[in-house]
């Protein structure tokens, strides 16, 4: 990998009709400014699932920014992408910390899951990404998706809302108004400008209703308290490394295996793979780029980011859309700004103080943003449905989806032992993948040929000759695609 990019456009923003290539830049004052707009796209939910997840905000960013830069490695730069925070994992952590337990069992947990993911995109780059859609079919990642996002709605309930509700629900509202009513960038950054809205509103109401008496997440008790608390921001330093774990400060740590917790948490593979199949479709398309070459490399990547954040104490990672919504507004495209972006992340890293503010997030803020998140990582599940065109009238999908998605967010237990049981996500990603392969086997021909004919594109006559993506952007690796009249291949 050569660390050397054409400049084109005489460096300047590229005209109407053009782009900058991954392997293209533009004058380095231009492309540091790309790298701190991508950083600033990814900094909401890159520090939010941290601190819902309990784990350290400031490890987060650092590593966060070292992950980018191996997977830019890893796929060759041909890939342009921010590895952020995922959520996918947010409603395994919840589960594990529900059980007792602990941040270096949560951070082995997703360690081992990352190991997994690495293995799946090897397997996937030597096999093909067809092996993703036999494996996994739309029905199978959508309801996944979905029983990860709803099984979260307790936590909201429960956990933050509680804290402050008006506080919660004026910052709920504003992510709706800036994400839907704001065009451009700042629609794209609408977590993050809630959270500096939400941070401000709370000071606000301090200093006019003073202290609030709710529930403390932690105290894990009703008291009464400022919304904002900064004697941890006071006593930070401004320069030094994230902390070590020791009594209620979370930081760096070795992580521990348990085998519950990990199955708690793999179900969020078959999101990432999903996620990450998705986000490299969208930017083949935007690109113009053949990408399934790279897709195994690209998941492999992601694998390996989390497994190094997480050696260290810190958060699973995974490919961001908002980076690929700038991607699409600038029309630049170049892996130096990525690059730029995972320097000035891994700088931040090193501010106590920085990681001290952001821990220091009022609950009720977060309440108002989760609320919204967690709805939206159930929703895609839907997403994924209705573009690869999911019949539901069909009993093959229906019924395993149907019993997967009510176990899952349920909190259905099933148990084996004293010490062993499975349960909710886990539990119901087992039932929806093992129970739609089994209803395909047994299913009667002509429901077979119903599913199969589901999977072919509908073509008109205009498209004859073209080749063409049947699903979004954001489908994951169910996307099929029409390579030539009347063929179809599932990638």
């Amino acid at each position: 990998m050569a660390f050397r990019w054409s400049v084109v456009h005489g460096g300047k923003a590229p005209p109407p009709g053009e782009v900058v290539r991954p392997d293209e830049r533009l004058s380095w004052p231009r492309t540091i400014g790309l790298g701190a707009q991508h950083v600033v796209a990814m900094f909401g939910a890159t520090f939010v699932f941290p601190l819902i997840m309990g784990l350290n905000p400031q490890l987060a960013i650092m590593m966060s920014g070292i992950a980018t830069i191996i997977f830019l490695l890893i796929v060759s730069g041909k890939v342009p992408s921010y590895l952020g925070t995922s959520a996918s994992f947010v409603g395994g952590v919840a589960a594990i910390r529900a059980q007792g337990g602990d941040s270096a069992e949560v951070t082995g947990a997703i360690l081992v899951a990352g190991v997994v993911l690495a293995l799946v995109g090897v397997l996937i780059h030597f096999v093909g990404s067809r092996a993703i859609y036999s494996v996994l079919p739309p029905v199978v990642t959508g309801a996944v998706v979905m029983l990860i996002g709803f099984n979260l709605a307790p936590v909201v309930a429960g956990t933050y809302w509680p804290q402050d509700q008006w506080i919660a629900l004026i910052t709920m509202l504003f992510v709706i108004v800036v994400a839907v009513g704001v065009r451009g960038f700042l629609g794209r950054i609408a977590i993050f400008l809630a959270l500096l809205f939400g941070y401000a509103l709370s000071w606000v109401f301090d200093r006019i209703f003073g202290q609030i008496t709710s529930y403390d997440a932690a105290a894990a008790k009703e008291t009464t308290h400022w919304r904002v608390n900064w004697d941890g921001v006071q006593s930070a330093d401004w320069i030094g490394f994230p902390p070590h774990t020791s009594g209620d400060v979370v930081g760096w740590h070795t992580p521990t295996f348990s085998i519950t917790a990990i199955l708690l948490v793999l179900p969020a593979v078959i999101a990432l793979i999903a996620e990450n199949a998705g986000h490299v479709k969208a930017v083949a398309e935007m690109t113009g780029d053949d990408l399934d070459p790279v897709m195994g490399r690209a998941i492999a990547g992601d694998g390996v980011g989390t497994v190094l954040a997480s050696a260290v104490g810190g958060s699973p990672t995974t490919t961001y859309a908002e980076n690929i919504g700038v991607m699409a507004a600038t029309r630049v495209y170049s892996t130096a700004a990525y690059y730029v972006a995972a320097i000035v992340a891994i700088l931040f890293g090193f501010s106590p103080k920085f990681g001290a503010v952001v821990s220091a997030t009022p609950g009720g803020v977060l309440g108002g943003i989760t609320v919204v998140l967690y709805g939206m990582i159930g929703l895609l599940g839907a997403k994924i449905w209705k573009e690869n065109r999911v019949d539901f009238a069909n009993p093959i999908n229906l019924v395993p989806a149907a019993a997967g998605i009510i176990i899952g967010i349920g909190g259905v237990s099933l148990v084996f032992t004293d010490d062993f049981s499975l349960s909710g996500i886990a539990l119901g990603t087992i039932v929806t993948v093992a129970g739609f392969h089994l209803a395909k086997a047994i299913a009667p021909p002509h429901l077979k040929e119903l599913w199969l004919a589901e999977q072919r594109p509908s073509r008109t006559p205009d498209d004859e000759g073209a080749t063409e993506t049947a699903a979004g952007k954001d489908a994951g690796g169910a996307v099929l695609v029409v390579d030539e009249p009347g063929a179809y291949k599932e990638p």
